[in-house]
């Protein structure tokens, strides 16, 4: 296994649409075991293929204290309701947390590493929220796309905690302004895509 580094806004490769990955063989459980371990290091709960530099239709999720999981050719199958949430980030936009809007219910069909048609069901909890954020990476969307605003984008700072707009450290995900306009490279806010991923 092989820790390889995480792509960031502003690599082209993280805005195209991945490929349907055509055969589940050797060389893709070894990516997956790749991008496995390349979650764990960067302390992710989640990684896409695109975001280690390879564009295929594969992600990993790590939930606390479960084995990770590892989804071939996603999509979302099902959603269902909003929720409003404070603090998403991504290895792939280090520094920033931003306020978005999710589905409550998500059912994402995939293959697992066997080849075999797999369903999978979250409710209203961060296994939710990380598919469908992972889906959205191998459709070459970033959740910065899903922001309503530039103002629901915030920058941490060193500990991690957001910014306010005096400077002062506040509440990680609080969704404070930092009160400039320091966002990442890349980031424009035109509302939420509207290509259904």
């Amino acid at each position: 296994m092989t820790i390889r580094p995480i792509r960031y806004l502003g690599d082209p490769i993280l805005r195209k649409p991945a490929k349907k990955v055509r055969k589940v063989d050797d060389s893709i459980r070894r990516l997956v075991d790749d991008m496995i371990e390349s979650m764990v290091a960067a302390q992710g709960v989640g990684l896409a293929a695109p975001q280690i530099g390879v564009g295929l239709r594969i992600v990993v999720l790590g939930m606390p204290e479960q084995e990770p999981l590892a989804l071939i050719n996603p999509t979302v199958a099902r959603r269902s309701g909003e929720r409003r949430l404070d603090a998403e980030g991504c290895l792939s936009v280090p520094g920033y947390r931003g306020a978005i809007t999710r589905s409550r219910k998500v059912t994402v069909k995939a293959l697992d590493l066997d080849g075999k048609l797999v369903r999978v069901k979250a409710d209203d909890d961060l296994l939710a929220q990380a598919l469908e954020h992972e889906v959205d990476h191998v459709n070459g969307v970033l959740y910065v796309d899903r922001l309503d605003s530039p103002d629901d984008l915030v920058k941490l700072d060193a500990q991690g905690w957001a910014q306010e707009p005096d400077g002062d450290a506040g509440e990680a995900g609080a969704g404070d302004s930092t009160g400039d306009d320091e966002r990442p490279a890349g980031v424009t806010t035109a509302g939420p895509s509207t290509d259904g991923a």
